[in-house]
């Protein structure tokens, strides 16, 4: 009897080991997942730096009365294409009372002053003539007439270009706007009945119209402080217009800023571009545009998808895992080369053939992605 709870007891004990086995290496067995693994491959690389920014004209200016007055006719409209020296717009000269005033009375008090030098500058002439008084006596009353007659005039003028606009008052008078160049009304920002006032020390003066040569398009942009020190003036770019379909306009590099302005806790530099446009593209000053430059280039370069790269978080140097036997990876530091922000150059660490551990699962679910929609 104690045999045979002897024997059952060393099976139950068997079998219950093999349980244990069993489960320990299903455990085992699950814990080591399948990754994908890929290898190394030659490709070219290009890097790029990408400027936001917009078209606008290289040539554009603001035309501004040189008076004060109301806006009588606007004669163009937004979008029209003028020559240069035509007719914008017409101001009517409303005179300040007070400066009126004072401009008459200044012709009345130097009136007063012609007078009384013509009548001494008569007398004098009549009693140099019959030699009763000096030359030089006689030449004092003469600078004194010529003098009161010159301000006589000069306030009578004064009067006038308050009273008018100008002198004259004609045709080529101060109260014409006239266009300074050719090209297209891009803004009028005023409208009949308007007051202007014009540009002086203390103000900058109404803007009548805003004129530019649509002909000659630069791009304005800036760039991120990590690509700036890489552009150089000169160098060819290309101009993406986005409200066109995506076109492209080969441009010229002209100018890159020698400082940044902080935006957003990042330092950006302008740049600038001559845009080459074609004369089928009817393009509009304001456009927002992308510029892409070539940085660097590199052709049949050992690279890796840069999804594949791991940094240690201590060192914060790059690696990745190489498959060395079934389920077992390896760290491999690796050094690295220029990237397009999908593929990276390995100048050092890993060589064609080996195969690397896709550890990202969004890398592999996106190469698959890619995969399928091939």
């Amino acid at each position: 009897m104690n045999k045979t709870v002897k024997i059952i007891l060393v099976l139950v004990v068997i079998i219950l080991l093999a349980f244990v086995l069993k489960y320990f290496k299903d455990a085992n067995s699950k814990g080591i997942e399948d990754f994908k693994v890929e290898e190394p491959f030659y490709t070219s690389i290009n890097t790029k730096a990408v400027a936001t920014g917009k078209l606008n004209p290289e040539e554009e200016i603001e035309l501004k009365p040189q008076i004060p007055g109301i806006i009588d006719e606007i004669l163009v409209e937004e979008g029209d294409i003028v020559k240069k020296g035509d007719l914008i717009a017409k101001i009517r000269v409303v005179p300040n009372e007070q400066s009126l005033v004072g401009a008459s009375s200044r012709i009345a008090s130097t009136k007063l002053s012609f007078d009384n030098a013509k009548v001494l500058y008569e007398r004098n002439k009549s009693l140099f003539e019959k030699g009763v008084i000096s030359k030089q006596d006689f030449e004092n009353s003469e600078l004194a007439f010529n003098q009161a007659k010159e301000t006589l005039s000069q306030a009578q003028n004064d009067y006038q270009i308050i009273k008018r606009g100008s002198i004259s008052g004609g045709s080529s008078a101060n109260t014409n706007i006239i266009a300074q160049i050719a090209g297209t009304i891009l803004e009028i920002p005023v409208r009949e009945g308007d007051q202007v006032i014009q540009s002086n020390n203390f103000n900058a003066g109404t803007t009548i119209a805003i004129i530019a040569d649509m002909s000659f398009m630069i791009f304005e942009g800036k760039v991120d402080e990590a690509e700036v020190g890489k552009l150089k003036e000169g160098k060819e770019i290309k101009v993406i217009l986005g409200a066109i379909n995506e076109k492209e306009f080969p441009a010229t590099l002209t100018f890159v800023a020698p400082r940044g302005v902080e935006e957003n806790g990042a330092v950006q530099f302008t740049v600038k571009a001559n845009v080459k446009l074609d004369n089928t593209t009817n393009v509009r000053a304001g456009y927002s545009a992308n510029a892409e430059i070539d940085i660097e280039s590199k052709d049949s370069v050992l690279a890796i998808r840069e999804a594949l790269l791991q940094y240690n978080r201590i060192t914060e140097k790059p690696f990745v895992e190489v498959l060395e036997s079934e389920g077992k990876y390896k760290k491999q530091d690796v050094t690295l080369g220029i990237s397009d922000g999908i593929n990276v150059e390995i100048t050092e660490g890993v060589k064609k053939g080996d195969k690397i551990k896709v550890w990202n699962k969004a890398s592999k679910d996106n190469e698959d992605e890619d995969r399928q929609r091939r």
